[in-house]
């Protein structure tokens, strides 16, 4: 049995759609037969949340993976869809960088390990990690032990800001850690085509990384926005909206990547 692609969904800049991204495409790409895992990697949980899972009542955690070596196995929790299971998060996960010293040399490598175990390689086809908002020690983690990033990118102004140095980072780990990393693709998030803006943005981005563009773009779309508080993917909360369509749409262009 082949062991799984492993991608991050990461900007570090906030409120770009990441974690939006992450449970619609692992929610898309489960609905396609995909066994799939999400690792929620940011301490707010807003992936587990996004999936209806409440962290806090939770006893294990992936932080017990990173900083304890726990089991995977007991810490992955099922959803309500038969193809999605989630590692989730904890708001502990906000102190590892003062858990794992500077000095101890695997602390870079403490994800890849965990989902190196035969409970992830052995059960799912991908998994998807929703990286935080930083490029501190969790967002390096989720890169040395990714086959390839998803770079989520809103179509406002400051777009491109912050791009170059997350280009930059994974550079970095790609001499030093992770020779094979690659970017799978940029996605605009937010797009309304309405306005001058969003296409002045596409069009910076078709200029500057068009090899890299994903054909979909993620509408801005209030169904989209309200899915998450009701602890739902927009495939279930609201099927039949744009936003739905464009994961939809995301996940088969995904696919034809793999």
């Amino acid at each position: 049995m082949s062991k799984p692609k492993i991608w991050s969904v990461i900007n570090q800049k906030g409120g770009v759609g990441k974690t939006t991204t992450t449970v619609n495409l692992a929610y898309n790409l489960a609905k396609k037969r995909k066994r799939v895992l999400l690792v929620d990697l940011d301490p707010q949980g807003n992936a587990s949340s996004g999936l209806g899972i409440a962290i806090k009542n939770l006893d294990k955690s992936l932080y017990d993976c990173l900083v304890s070596g726990e089991d995977p196995e007991k810490t992955l929790v099922k959803t309500e869809w038969p193809d999605l299971v989630l590692l989730p998060a904890s708001t502990k996960l906000a102190t590892v960088d003062t858990e794992l010293p500077a000095t101890q040399r695997d602390r870079v490598l403490r994800l890849k390990k965990t989902l190196e175990s035969s409970e992830i390689s052995e059960n799912f086809d991908i998994v998807l990690i929703d990286a935080p908002p930083s490029l501190g020690l969790l967002t390096v983690n989720a890169l040395v032990a990714s086959d390839a990033v998803i770079l989520p990118v809103q179509a406002e102004y400051y777009a491109l800001e912050g791009l170059g140095q997350l280009l930059e980072t994974m550079q970095i780990v790609r001499t030093g850690l992770n020779k094979t990393l690659g970017v799978m693709g940029i996605l605009i998030t937010m797009y309304d085509g309405r306005t001058s803006l969003s296409r002045q943005v596409e069009e910076q981005l078709k200029t500057h990384f068009a090899n890299f563009l994903f054909k979909s773009t993620i509408p801005r779309n209030v169904k989209l926005a309200e899915a998450p508080s009701h602890g739902k993917p927009i495939g279930v909360y609201s099927p039949s909206s744009s936003g739905a369509k464009a994961y939809d749409s995301l996940a088969k262009e995904v696919l034809k990547h793999v």
